[in-house]
């Protein structure tokens, strides 16, 4: 069986991920990408669909001390038996092209006994490879693993024995000793590849992560936990595409035990957008400009053909498919692979997109020949869709609708238009931008916001609130200090925040989504709750939230999508970016508002649009 969620810890080489728990068990790995069939499956059923456990073999071992080595990550697990105490380095190396992870045991007190089992299994555990020992060009002994395409070579200073259908063994490492191993994986049809310098690989990805995260410098509360988050974008994008993928897992559930469990190996236009713009505010200037050229790749081609989300190097053909011969995470079904939210219309995401690049040209980043021609064709796509319903930010699986927020953001992607003519002197229609963005104004304020129950609503007519509306202060529709906005503030407490203080998307039990209702406080959201709570005067309850929110990261600060309070766990995919990018804004926000407070006279009337970009 899995472990919990939050028992993980995340190894990334910027091209995969794997995922460590604290039992000692690789129980998720595709090779050699992040969207790449899985060779370790043990996280969506058990240890026959393939797993690396390397742990101390009496039943009385703890771990005394897990997190990683300074701003990398290198992850290291100290463990504790009744005999001595071993340190337990993982990591996959960064800087030589290779698609491995190294696992190195070191004695530090008495003698361990260590018990290592390992079952390597293609096509997301489904293919039992060819498995023979063999003589390696350097003389050492090596395992290597066969199927299909993929072949996976175990080196190392001792190696395990064939036991059934894994390999199995147990070793000693006395205090002062070291007993390393390399698990590689490469296209079957070429050579085994060569061994590598352990130490030197470890220094070069020690390195690499230190002088990557030294451009961040800020002190504060939250310091330490925003530039873990960084670090957790950064591990998440694809070196070469520049590609950001929303989290390194599929079909973690949002439920457990329901069939709200989707694969979120893919790069949403929304989340890349959210990351350029954390990237931009925190000095990363080359990570935003190399994700606007993915981007520019992406999205290459007619306007109409436009997606929400893609694959790492662009690709559009993203189909939803099941395994149906894994169990799922404590049995939630069904596992899935591809996202069919891939084919929906989702009216907001042109607007996060052009939001962002409003922020880089902010910044100094430059139009080219290709990127403003492209905003343009995109801005000619909204105006084209601009009475057309759509399935929403939360990728509803029901009825279209006219959702409020996906109003919102398409009113920015014209006043973004408006903008870069007007303040930055590009080339375009100027008037007509200005009119949508006006009409869709005035539009919002007539049947997205409820007049009776001073609120918006989470559809245009609808009475019931969402999430999503937190974000339209965030663009500057209205004021964070907006009577509308603080009467929907209201709506929201009410209706979807729990007596925890975390707040749901919406309501599930409406029936919007066309899924059976339940899941838990959405973390993404409940850090813009903070940002309100911040920008509104109500600074006590922004700290307050966010110490919480904080609190529920795990010891190595990873966040997953949701979090269930009542049984004390996370939900849904790990980690998860979108919770990350949140938590980074959110901290910028009360790092931005240490003075600010509420008063009566302080109270914004204006409804009229104001500054798009806030703090």
């Amino acid at each position: 069986m899995a472990s919990r969620i939050e028992d993980y810890a995340l190894l990334s080489d910027l091209h995969t991920a794997a995922l460590v728990g604290r039992d000692g068990s690789i129980d998720w790995l595709c090779f050699p990408r992040f969207d790449s069939p899985s060779v370790f499956t043990a996280l969506m059923g058990t240890a026959d669909h393939g797993r690396w456990l390397l742990a101390p073999s009496h039943p009385e071992a703890t771990v005394a001390h897990r997190e990683y080595l300074g701003r990398s990550f290198v992850l290291e697990t100290v463990w504790d038996t009744p005999e001595g105490s071993v340190r337990v380095t993982d990591f996959m190396p960064v800087k030589d092209r290779r698609a491995s992870v190294v696992r190195r045991v070191e004695g530090l007190r008495g003698s361990v006994e260590i018990s290592e089992r390992i079952s390597v299994r293609p096509g997301y555990g489904k293919v039992l490879p060819w498995v023979r020992r063999m003589d390696a060009d350097d003389g050492s002994e090596a395992i290597v693993a066969v199927a299909g395409p993929d072949a996976l070579v175990l080196r190392g200073d001792e190696l395990p024995e064939a036991v059934d259908l894994e390999h199995a063994g147990t070793f000693l490492v006395a205090a002062g000793e070291m007993m390393q191993q390399e698990l590689t994986w490469y296209p079957s049809h070429r050579p085994v590849p060569h061994a590598i310098d352990i130490d030197f690989a470890l220094e070069q990805t020690v390195n690499y992560w230190e002088d990557w995260a030294i451009r961040y410098n800020q002190d504060g509360k939250y310091a330490a936990i925003v530039e873990r988050s960084l670090l957790v974008l950064r591990a998440l994008t694809h070196e070469d595409t520049g590609g950001i993928v929303a989290a390194p897992t599929t079909s973690l559930p949002e439920d457990f035990g329901g069939a709200r469990n989707w694969d979120y190996r893919f790069c949403w236009l929304r989340d890349a957008a959210l990351t350029l713009e954390a990237m931009l505010t925190h000095g990363f200037d080359d990570e935003a400009l190399k994700w606007r050229d993915w981007l520019l790749r992406a999205v290459a081609g007619a306007p109409e053909d436009l997606q929400i989300m893609y694959g790492l190097s662009g690709e559009r053909e993203l189909p939803e498919g099941e395994l149906s011969h894994l169990p799922g995470y404590e049995g939630a079904l069904p596992v899935r692979i591809g996202n069919g939210a891939v084919g929906q219309y989702q009216a907001d995401v042109v607007g996060e997109v052009l939001v962002a690049l409003e922020k880089l040209r902010l910044a100094g980043g430059h139009e080219d020949h290709f990127s403003w021609p492209l905003q343009q064709a995109m801005l000619g796509f909204v105006e084209k869709h601009v009475a057309a319903k759509d399935h929403g930010i939360w990728e509803m699986r029901g009825e279209l609708l006219h959702f409020t927020h996906s109003r919102v953001m398409m009113w920015a992607a014209f006043d973004c238009g408006a903008r870069a003519v007007r303040d930055h002197g590009l080339e375009g229609p100027l008037e007509r931008w200005e009119e949508l963005r006006d009409m869709l104004h005035d539009e919002i304020m007539e049947h997205g916001f409820n007049k009776e129950l001073n609120t918006f609503t989470q559809t245009y007519g609808g009475t019931t609130t969402d999430a999503s509306l937190l974000v339209l202060p965030q663009v500057g529709f209205v004021s964070y200090r907006s009577p509308e906005m603080l009467g929907t503030v209201a709506a929201l407490e009410h209706e979807l925040v729990d007596r925890h203080g975390l707040i749901l998307r919406y309501q599930t039990a409406s029936g919007l989504d066309g899924l059976e209702p339940g899941e838990h406080p959405f973390l993404a959201c409940s850090f813009w709750l903070v940002e309100q709570y911040a920008h509104s005067g109500r600074r006590d309850d922004a700290l307050a939230l966010m110490d919480t929110l904080v609190g529920l990261a795990n010891e190595v600060g990873l966040l997953s999508e949701e979090y269930d309070m009542e049984q004390g766990r996370m939900a849904g995919n790990f980690p998860q970016a979108f919770s990350h990018l949140a938590l980074v804004r959110a901290a910028d926000a009360l790092h931005g508002t240490e003075n600010l407070s509420l008063s009566p006279d302080a109270i914004d009337t204006n409804t009229k649009p104001i500054t798009l970009i806030q703090g």
